[in-house]
């Protein structure tokens, strides 16, 4: 097996798969970004663990490195050319080369690592001597287009499931002519072949859509960690995914659409789950779009707490607020609970969907003042549609009731708004810099007065961010020939390629049919035209419930149903898990 430069880190970690390469079908996880970052992601643990499950699969990861591509040299194979971390291989040696995308601001590190690599960046440049480069992930799967042109074959949606369709489809036709692969790789679920679907145009309906792939039976690919290191941010916790998806309908939000409908793991195998995982240390770290809304998180935080667990959580509601929780985190030794209003107003956080009050909000801040918390973390966005000042200024209102009933540290975000697609705001124009800024600066000097921290992210990125998340194909040139990582370099190669800036930041016609149009990601158009309507007369949309009972027809559980609609409006019929009953009006 050859050295790899990566031995000291790995001599750090626990869980590594090691194989020899001997009639095995290589494939590489990439991960856009640094070691330390990526070894944070669920989703990069899951995807090792089931690629290496196959006995004849070796499954190496591979990371960006900053800087790495420009020293590399000609064809990648210079100073620094790009190796796997397990045995230190170069990229090229392998036969797949799979990436997990979670932000569209690693579109740069994508590009970095095949140059780095020597392998030719767009996809129609590449026959079988080089390897397959598929892609998958949240940072990719709503819109795929901007990256479209790289990649010969993307995952819609979530992928645990045709791993193993992926994975026998190699081992039989891997060294094929590239074009019957990519045609046999078309006939998946699920699978996106960019080479065999035309682009989406303006005059008229796509001929063909890829449906996102979904998780019915979540429980059958256990979501934890199975890798440890001390070199990451969560270092050393073992992460449990205790829910997917939201249904609480937020409009900005792209993972409550990505991942619907919501979907639970029972209480028993959650508690399964965390007993193993405290066999590798006493720090458990709870994800979920919004882990307080499981609907056993009480019972879970109790009996966790019970069992010596150091508790952390990626997100939580405040509304309701659970108690239990809060105080298993701090009698644990968390130093921050965070929580997440959005916007300051109440109108706001009704046009955005975001349905907790600031009376629930507060009561949050007097428990975490209650338990001593050393410090409460908020995060807010600006920049919403039909935000103005006085949404702002009810914003720093807020945090100053915040102070009066909290006495210790209070550090905050004010992030700008980015349109996402496949959201109700999909078609939205973005918030000027201009405002942007002047909003920000507004919020830090009124809160400074209070010795509250504010992390203010750049609008001017938050724009590219905007291009990027709602782009098209022509977007892939613009990636390859941006000279250097700026803001400035970003929008100049645009301007040289003929690209408007406004034609991708400003608000897109109802009337045309957009990029992203190729991805048919289950949840109708007549919703999200539906929730646009409501949110511009300021009333919050319905939930998408985790049992039976019923739910929205936004679509997103069943793909095959036959939609139906009364003068715009959603009709409830029943869930896939219950029986089989009469539709009756949802709203009125």
């Amino acid at each position: 097996m050859p050295y790899s430069p990566y031995s000291a880190l790995l001599t750090q970690e626990t869980g590594a798969v090691t194989k020899d390469w001997g009639g095995k079908l290589p494939v590489a996880l990439a991960f856009p970004n640094t070691y330390y970052v990526g070894m944070s992601s669920l989703a990069l643990q899951i995807l090792y663990r089931r690629f290496n499950a196959h006995p004849g699969v070796v499954c190496e990861r591979v990371f960006w490195e900053k800087g790495a591509a420009s020293s590399a040299g000609a064809g990648g194979r210079g100073r620094n050319p790009l190796l796997s971390l397990e045995s230190g291989r170069r990229v090229d040696e392998f036969a797949v080369w799979a990436f997990t995308i979670s932000y569209e601001m690693d579109y740069f590190n994508v590009v970095d690592m095949l140059r780095q690599a020597g392998v030719p960046p767009l996809a129609c440049d590449r026959d079988e001597s080089w390897p397959l480069l598929v892609a998958g992930g949240p940072g990719i799967t709503m819109n795929p287009e901007p990256m479209a042109p790289f990649f010969d074959a993307i995952v819609v949606g979530e992928g645990e499931e045709v791993i193993d369709d992926l994975v026998a489809l190699f081992q039989d036709q891997i060294d094929a002519p590239r074009e019957e692969l990519l045609v046999s790789l078309d006939r998946l679920p699920g699978v996106y072949v960019p080479a065999l679907v035309p682009p989406v145009t303006e005059q008229g309906p796509h001929p063909r859509r890829i449906r996102r792939l979904w998780v019915r039976e979540l429980e059958k690919y256990p979501p934890v960690s199975g890798l440890y290191t001390p070199e990451t941010e969560f270092g050393g916790m073992h992460l449990m995914e205790i829910a997917r998806g939201c249904g609480r309908g937020c409009r900005f939000c792209l993972a409550g659409y990505v991942y619907r409908p919501p979907r639970e793991q029972p209480l028993d195998l959650l508690l399964q789950w965390a007993e193993a995982g405290l066999q590798h240390g006493n720090r458990l770290g709870l994800v979920s779009a919004a882990v307080s809304d499981h609907t056993q998180i009480d019972d879970l935080a109790t009996a966790l707490l019970e069992m010596g667990a150091v508790i952390s959580v990626s997100s939580m509601r405040v509304d309701p607020i659970s108690v239990p929780l809060v105080k298993a985190m701090r009698a644990g030794g968390a130093q921050t609970l965070t929580i997440a209003p959005e916007a300051g107003s109440r109108r706001l956080r009704d046009v955005i969907s975001k349905t907790q009050t600031e009376a629930q909000l507060l009561q949050a801040v007097e428990l975490a003042q209650a338990l001593d918390y050393p410090q409460i973390k908020f995060y807010f966005m600006v920049g919403h549609p039909t935000e103005t000042q006085a949404d702002i200024d009810e914003l720093v209102d807020f945090v100053g009731k915040a102070r009066g009933l909290f006495k210790r540290r209070i550090a905050m975000n004010a992030t700008p708004f980015v349109p996402k697609a496949h959201t109700p705001f999909q078609r939205m124009a973005m918030t000027d810099v201009k405002t942007l800024k002047q909003r920000q600066a507004f919020i830090q000097k009124q809160v400074g007065r209070w010795q509250v921290a504010v992390r203010a992210d750049s609008p001017a990125w938050a724009e590219v961010q905007a291009v990027l998340s709602r782009g098209d194909r022509r977007l892939a040139q613009v990636l390859l020939e941006t000279p250097e990582l700026s803001v400035s370099a970003f929008w100049e190669t645009m301007a040289r390629l003929g690209l408007e800036r406004d034609e991708f930041l400003g608000e897109q016609d109802r009337d045309r049919v957009l990029p992203w149009y190729v991805v048919e990601s289950g949840v109708t158009d007549n919703f999200f035209d539906y929730e646009w309507r409501l949110a511009g007369r300021g009333q919050t949309g319905p939930h998408c419930p985790t049992d039976s009972a019923g739910c929205l027809t936004c679509g997103a559980c069943d793909q095959d149903w036959a939609f139906r609609f009364s003068d715009g409006a959603p009709q409830r019929r029943p869930h896939p898990t219950a029986p089989v009953a009469a539709s009756i009006p949802l709203f009125t």
